[in-house]
């Protein structure tokens, strides 16, 4: 590690040190596990370029950073409102800056046999049942911003659905980021515990003030038993000033369903680590993903799914829409294990260059150590057909309208899948703008995909092994 790199890490740590005279009495057990991430976070130090999982993406905005720890959850119910995500019901935690908000939560709602709660009540309630599971699938090996998350997580969100619950009302988990004097940095925790044959959504929505420059560096878990079915989305609008890590690792059982809605449309420098085990026959991962940046925005999306047991399927969509002198990354791998036979997995990647400064890394990859599977693995980039433009202007649409329709219609393959009209109207609005109510939305767009067709430049590369 050079000296530069250690002494970007001797301030987060000397931040946590003064942090540690400040807390109050933990269990030991918590404390052992602080002192791991911090070693752990000391000896990784920040990734740079030179890491082949980090070699599109600096994070020097955060290594380099004078981040802060908040001291208060202050803010206006007229605040959070506006840029809540609008849902009919739900259930929902919300954290300002990390720090739990009971005023601005909302869990009125809780079915019978569903505990939503703070990982700090949970902890208080139940230290040694939280603690048994906290950290089993990402500890601090994972990544080094996993570490760091471990030595400094304090609060959070835990979710327990007992076997055979359903919920039919989503549970949202809010982070809310706010406009300080000086940056602040937070690191929560989300936990799943999903029982046998359960069933609910969850939604984890990053939003926040304008002008806010924060660091936000979440793990979450979810530990999904036999048949239960878990839909997941993260809505990511962090405000442009605002760095973003998450990560969520999934343990997956026989016969479980995991479906991941990963839509990201704001944040200055975004990474975004999902991790699914299918670990038993029957399971399945489906990955659907929707990133659009413009300005100088850096959105990097790594995912990696583990047939760990024979007969399991994944499925993978992401679609990558850049402007300006946006980057965007993918990553998305495959493995196989030795002896999971008569398993499906297929993968996309398809990105849209509105500029001619915007850039897109991308590499699928397959690892098969099986014979009788079925895997593909493909990635497109290209531009707007100008035919399609010219075409969608003839029947009177403005140049502007005809290509924000011919954009949406680009993502409209990751977006028929959304079942949420709320982060679906999110979606357009950013992608497309306000749209003339005079049209009809849905025959334009599938106007604007008839017309697109097949005029994409494109750049396929497209493999099948079987």
């Amino acid at each position: 590690m050079s000296e530069r790199s250690l002494s970007e890490e001797q301030g987060f740590l000397e931040r946590l040190r003064a942090r540690d005279e400040t807390r109050d009495a933990e269990p030991t057990w918590i404390a052992a596990r602080r002192q791991a991430g911090a070693a752990r976070f000391k000896a990784l130090g920040f990734p740079t370029k030179r890491d082949e999982r980090w070699k599109y993406t600096d994070v020097r905005r955060i290594s380099q950073g004078r981040f802060a720890l908040a001291d208060n959850a202050d803010f206006s119910p007229g605040q959070a409102a506006a840029l809540t995500l609008p849902l009919a019901s739900a259930i929902r935690l919300t954290f300002v800056d990390g720090l739990f908000s009971a005023q601005l939560s909302d869990l009125a709602a809780l079915p019978a046999g569903v505990t939503v709660e703070p990982l700090s009540q949970a902890l208080s309630d139940n230290h040694e049942a939280v603690g048994g599971v906290l950290g089993r699938l990402t500890g601090v090996d994972f990544s080094p911003f996993a570490a760091l998350n471990t030595a400094f997580s304090e609060e959070g969100a835990v979710i327990r659905l007992a076997p055979g619950v359903a919920v039919e009302t989503p549970i949202v988990v809010q982070f809310l980021s706010r406009a300080n004097a000086a940056p602040v940095m937070s690191h929560p925790r989300v936990l799943i515990q999903a029982g046998a044959r359960s069933e609910a959504t969850v939604i984890e929505h990053f939003a926040g003030e304008a002008d806010a420059a924060n660091f936000t560096n979440v793990v979450a878990e979810a530990l999904l038993e036999r048949g239960a079915i878990l839909t997941h989305y993260t809505l990511q609008e962090a405000p442009l000033g605002d760095s973003l890590i998450t990560s969520l690792q999934v343990d997956q059982g026989r016969d479980s369903r995991f479906t991941s809605f990963n839509v990201n449309l704001g944040g200055a420098l975004v990474r975004n680590d999902l991790v699914s085990e299918l670990n038993a026959e029957g399971a399945e991962a489906h990955f659907y993903g929707l990133f659009y940046a413009q300005g100088r925005q850096h959105i990097d999306n790594h995912t990696l799914v583990n047939h760990n047991a024979p007969h399991t399927v994944s499925n993978e969509n992401y679609k990558g829409i850049l402007d300006d002198r946006a980057r965007g990354v993918f990553n998305g791998k495959v493995i196989v294990k030795r002896d999971s036979q008569k398993i499906e997995a297929d993968q996309s990647n398809a990105n849209l260059l509105l500029s001619d400064r915007a850039e897109i890394d991308t590499k699928p990859e397959l690892e098969i150590y099986a014979d009788d599977v079925k895997c593909s693995h493909g990635a497109t980039t290209g531009q707007l057909d100008e035919e399609a433009v010219f075409a969608l202007r003839t029947r009177g649409l403005d140049e502007q309208t005809a290509r924000g329709l011919l954009t949406l219609a680009f993502a409209g393959e990751v977006m028929d899948r959304v079942t949420l009209d709320a982060v679906a109207e999110r979606v357009e609005r950013a992608v497309a703008g306000k749209l003339p109510e005079r049209f009809n939305l849905t025959g334009l767009v599938e106007l604007a995909a008839l017309e697109q067709g097949s005029h994409a430049q494109e750049d396929d590369e497209h493999d099948r092994d079987g």
